[in-house]
């Protein structure tokens, strides 16, 4: 079966661990690329954690074609706060010359930071949808990871072991089979609601993606005029997290990521929400589990049965990089190169952003990707919005959702909060 990411175009609209692959925090003091001959020390700040492994071996291939460059690789993520990191790497002078930026209100945060890409080789070959958040002005700052979608992944398994025979896909459905899992003493999510970006990005955007207009219903928000509250789509989102938090795993508040994949991966849990990035992390606790993805309903309306489908990140140079023409030979030889290419795909099980790369072999990304690019090429899928409130927001809706699931706020406060956060954050 041959999988083009150019058709997954058409339907498509448009995660505390540190590691550090490489030598040291000093940077080149010259302004030559990889092929000068001259030594370029590259720094690299990214926040994929579960592709930190993939990452040092991409260096040692790199550092193999292109003797003169060393790569340094850092990864901050998972229950670490990326954003932050990165601040505080800029102001203690030891800039990154490669780092991820999620396009949207985190471009505009760092546009002063970012060489325009709009050059580059790989430009034409990036599919259309994936180039709009990181582009101003006609100006694009960015490659793309890859594609990725989330919804909540099942082990297909589980349900046939509670007689589940067809996978749910509106509310009232997901309400029977997470009855029936019970009544088999099977627990039916593995919530790690410890990480605000679980609840403050991804669970949050099921309720603004099922807006009539979910960019205009942003833009609203943000300009103080209200929304939030007595919004019906809310109202119904709130049935969908209820659920999900009155059927989970023990103490979902003190439960990282790993945790929560771990304990979907080993058959603890019937369900988690999370996407395709959890991949490669699954095949190392269980190896051919039998997981698939289902939506997250919020009614039984056709719209709420989809999944949610986006870039994560974008690969940014730092224009004031002593080094970017060596950072920009990098991310063309990622984008471009057989290597690169198998890295993308292979080693870092990303769905393709580029047109021309193809995955030939179903079984090279994995059955979640798989399902994914059929929620896809179905128009079962909505985009990711949550990078498009200001900056900040995010986490502080991730707070009061933790706080709501500590019983300390009521479903009104929440909102309240929410909405009061975000207008005056957003008039800063």
């Amino acid at each position: 079966m041959s999988i083009a990411s150019a058709g997954l175009a058409v339907a498509m609209l448009a995660g505390c661990s540190t590691t550090n692959n490489g030598g040291g925090n000093e940077a080149a003091s010259n302004n030559s690329g990889s092929n000068s001959g001259e030594k370029v020390t590259l720094n690299i700040f990214q926040f994929k954690v579960e592709i930190a492994d993939a990452m040092n071996r991409l260096k040692a291939d790199y550092e193999k074609e292109n003797p003169n460059v060393t790569l340094n690789i850092e990864t901050m993520g998972g229950g670490a706060d990326y954003g932050a990191g990165l601040k505080a790497k800029f102001a203690s002078g030891q800039e990154p010359d490669i780092f991820n930026n999620g396009g949207n209100a985190d471009l505009n945060t760092w546009a002063d930071k970012l060489e325009d890409l709009s050059g580059e080789p790989w430009q034409s070959d990036v599919i259309d949808t994936a180039k709009e958040a990181i582009t101003r002005d006609g100006k694009n700052y960015g490659l793309p990871m890859g594609i990725e979608g989330y919804g909540l992944l099942y082990n297909k398994d589980l349900f046939q072991q509670a007689g589940i025979e067809t996978p749910p896909k509106t509310l009232t459905e997901l309400k029977a089979a997470v009855e029936k899992l019970k009544a088999a003493n099977i627990t039916p999510f593995a919530n790690g609601y410890q990480e605000w970006w679980i609840l403050g990005n991804h669970t949050f955007n099921v309720a603004l993606a099922n807006q009539e207009d979910p960019a205009a219903f942003i833009k609203g928000v943000s300009e103080g005029k209200g929304g939030l509250t007595d919004n019906k789509v809310i109202t119904d989102w709130f049935n969908l997290f209820d659920l999900m938090i009155q059927n989970s795993n023990k103490n979902p508040l003190t439960t990282d990521y790993n945790t929560q994949v771990t304990l979907f991966a080993s058959g603890k849990a019937a369900m988690m929400q999370q996407g395709n990035w959890t991949q490669v992390q699954i095949d190392g606790i269980t190896p051919n589990l039998n997981v698939g993805v289902l939506p997250m309903p919020i009614n039984d309306d056709a719209k709420s049965g989809n999944i949610y489908v986006g870039v994560p990140n974008y690969w940014v140079v730092n224009k004031n990089s002593k080094n970017k023409e060596a950072a920009k030979e990098f991310l063309n030889w990622l984008a471009t190169s057989e290597t690169g290419k198998k890295y993308v795909v292979n080693e870092f099980k990303f769905i393709p952003a580029m047109k021309s790369v193809e995955v030939a072999d179903e079984k090279v990304l994995g059955p979640i990707a798989n399902e994914i690019m059929t929620f896809s090429k179905d128009g079962k899928t909505s985009g990711w919005y949550f990078n498009q409130m200001p900056e900040g927001v995010p986490q502080e809706v991730g707070a009061e959702m933790q706080a709501y699931v500590a019983g300390k706020v009521s479903k009104e406060e929440m909102i309240k909060n929410i909405q009061q956060k975000w207008s005056n954050m957003a008039k800063k």
